[in-house]
């Protein structure tokens, strides 16, 4: 007689309670290497921009949204740069310290703050650049022919649309 484990039986009555499917393993190791590319390339920017002594890598997001944004409340640069709420607070004052965003009070909303991105703050996110395209093109751009990379682009397009 086949006995099941029970924590497998569990799971298994879990999975059916919720109306979930399983994904077929293909997709699962797409999904394995997906998340494992990506860490990889994080890693791969981040170390390159500690070995030329610039800011993290945080810090060049927050900048070039910024530069494209301009002045931008706190709390749509969080949705714009996906950093949590306390974090970003955290890198906002480092930022400020070191002169590269300006943080106000928001005209008209005496609660409300407004982040400016400085003069050096346009400096240190064109020295960033360099650093990071980089790392960008040892990442993709050498490992993927300009097909590839297109339809790189548009798998990735069509997992991240909603």
């Amino acid at each position: 007689m086949h006995r099941h484990r029970p924590e497998l039986s569990h799971l298994h009555r879990l999975r059916n309670m919720a109306g979930m499917t399983r994904p077929a393993a293909i997709t699962l190791l797409a999904w394995d290497r997906l998340l494992g590319a990506g860490a990889r390339a994080l890693r791969s920017v981040r170390a390159e921009l500690r070995r030329a002594g610039l800011p993290p890598l945080e810090w060049y997001d927050i900048l070039v949204a910024l530069e494209r944004r301009g002045p931008t409340r706190p709390r749509d640069l969080q949705r714009v740069v996906r950093i949590e709420q306390y974090n970003l607070s955290r890198l906002l004052a480092r930022m400020e310290a070191a002169g590269l965003v300006s943080v106000r009070a928001c005209p008209g909303d005496g609660r409300g703050q407004l982040v400016t991105l400085t003069a050096a703050g346009v400096t240190q996110r064109a020295a960033m650049w360099p650093t990071y395209a980089g790392a960008i093109h040892g990442a993709i751009e050498v490992r993927l022919d300009p097909d590839e990379r297109i339809q790189l682009a548009g798998m990735l397009d069509r997992v991240a649309t909603p």
